[in-house]
């Protein structure tokens, strides 16, 4: 019985591990990501010197892309559950498991994809001069080290 029990202790707490790491995988991907976003919307709004008409539209495109952002981020909530129930049911790295990181992973590429076109979308409503300094903030954010 000692065997038994040392066993699902193991299992137990290579869970707990396992969801562990991607909550703090999410957690430092998600302030990296934000603290871009954060800046990025500041010079965007303040930097820019956007006309009542380009707020206006930029507003519109910044509502439609925060609704299905947080689609799919619920969609990667969901495959790490869905992950967490295959590791607790299979107790192995099996088909359920895969299948979950293949869940989360296909979410997050569309939101990485979503994001992009996002950003191109307002991009097309800047004058090339505020374009130009559009396009040094996403290379400079796209090519930062993680902090």
């Amino acid at each position: 019985m000692t065997g038994a029990r040392t066993a699902i202790a193991v299992v137990l707490l290579t869970i707990v591990a396992a969801a562990a790491g991607v909550w703090a995988g999410m957690e430092a991907g998600g302030r990296h990501g934000h603290q871009h976003a954060a800046g990025f919307h500041d010079i965007l709004h303040h930097e820019l010197g956007l006309t009542p008409d380009q707020e206006e539209r930029i507003a519109s495109m910044e509502a439609k892309f925060a609704l299905d952002r947080k689609d799919l981020e619920m969609r990667m909530r969901a495959a790490n559950l869905e992950l967490a129930r295959a590791l607790e049911n299979e107790r192995t790295y099996g088909a359920a498991a895969k299948t979950a990181i293949s869940h989360f992973h296909e979410a997050m590429a569309a939101l990485q994809e979503l994001t992009i076109l996002h950003v191109l979308e307002m991009r097309a409503v800047l004058t090339p001069e505020q374009a130009e300094h559009f396009d040094t903030t996403i290379r400079q954010a796209l090519s930062a080290d993680p902090p």
